[in-house]
């Protein structure tokens, strides 16, 4: 039996392939994971059977080939991409956001920025699962305008050198599954993936991870991805799931089309960050990680933020391939800071 989408519904694909369990169920063919997101992204299919495909795509691990297929389908079906003049470095933390540790990414772009990398950064506004404080609101806290259409953003970037993206103005369908996503209780697979989104049609994605497994999840799902654009991935450990590297023993994946991936480890405290996790806890993650962002911007305040700020700056550098170090990226943000270019670029961004 067969319709518009194809031979595959989702309740087929429950009983078929993906919903006997966790040991049994078996993985979809990039086909059969293409129908099925494009069958969710038109936002008809029966609620029950759209918790419980979630939920056992969630038990039984998607593979990159699945992961691939619905990264297209998104960009396909719900991206608007508009994409900068310059090329900037791809951001795409977990859009469900931190609850204890300050949002570090906005003044590390806008540091990387300043020495000469763009960046631009894309979130939500309070995404399921956690939703809590991400991107957007740090802006927010700053006066920075977010409710941007994709060509606004794509300015921002040219203007400035940094660049927010929001999702409901550029992933409008994804978005339109918040309520879904919110009562299933769990992240789902379209955490992962709307990560990807990339609207800037960037050549260089940054993010983070818990465990090393899934950075190589990543890439096998940008190899396997038609339409990601990525051609080079940096990610790291970061702290709640974030991109804003964890102190202390951090391991950093690094993978370039063509190349295997690879991996390293770097101690935090030989970059000029001798400090816990700890030092990094905010009380109101929105607002004081916007009193950071400006206070460290103006050279106003040193110690534990100001030197993660730094270093995060440097991976973004280094993502890039802008510096051939992430010590001539510490360098090169120090610098940025002390003459006054950073805190330049944030008053550009806050004007846009």
């Amino acid at each position: 039996m067969s319709d518009a989408f194809g031979e595959w519904p989702l309740q087929r694909l429950m009983t078929e392939v993906v919903g006997s369990g966790p040991k049994s169920a078996e993985d979809m063919t990039r086909e059969q994971a293409a129908e099925a997101f494009r069958r969710i992204l038109e936002l008809t299919p029966d609620q029950t059977t759209l918790g419980a495909f979630w939920l056992a795509n969630r038990w039984k691990r998607n593979n990159g080939e699945e992961l691939g297929a619905y990264v297209d389908v998104m960009r396909e079906e719900s991206v608007v991409a508009a994409e900068p003049s310059v090329d900037p470095v791809d951001c795409g933390a977990n859009y469900d956001g931190k609850g204890d540790t300050a949002i570090l990414g906005v003044a590390a772009g806008v540091v990387a920025a300043a020495a000469g990398t763009p960046v631009v950064v894309h979130s939500g506004d309070r995404v399921p699962t956690q939703k809590q404080d991400a991107y957007k609101h740090v802006l927010d806290e700053l006066g920075v305008r977010t409710d941007l259409d994709p060509e606004e953003s794509a300015a921002m970037v040219d203007e400035t050198g940094f660049g927010f993206y929001y999702q409901p103005a550029f992933n409008p369908v994804v978005d339109a599954l918040w309520d879904r996503r919110d009562k299933m209780g769990v992240r789902t697979f379209v955490n992962t993936v709307e990560t990807l989104a990339n609207p800037a049609n960037a050549d260089v994605h940054l993010g983070s991870f818990y465990h090393l497994a899934f950075a190589k999840k990543v890439v096998e799902t940008v190899r396997a991805s038609e339409r990601s654009g990525f051609d080079r991935v940096l990610m790291f450990q970061g702290m709640e799931g974030y991109d804003d590297v964890r102190p202390g023993s951090t391991t950093v994946a690094e993978w370039s089309e063509g190349a295997d991936l690879a991996d390293f480890t770097i101690e935090t405290e030989d970059f000029e960050m001798d400090v816990t996790s700890e030092d990094l806890e905010v009380d109101d993650v929105a607002a004081d990680s916007a009193d950071v962002t400006a206070d460290v911007l103006a050279g106003e305040r040193s110690g534990p933020f100001a030197d993660a700020v730094k270093l995060n700056a440097a991976l973004r550098m280094y993502a890039r391939e802008d510096v051939d170090s992430l010590h001539e990226g510490v360098e090169e943000a120090a610098d940025a800071i002390a003459s006054g270019r950073a805190e330049s670029v944030l008053a550009d961004v806050c004007s846009f």
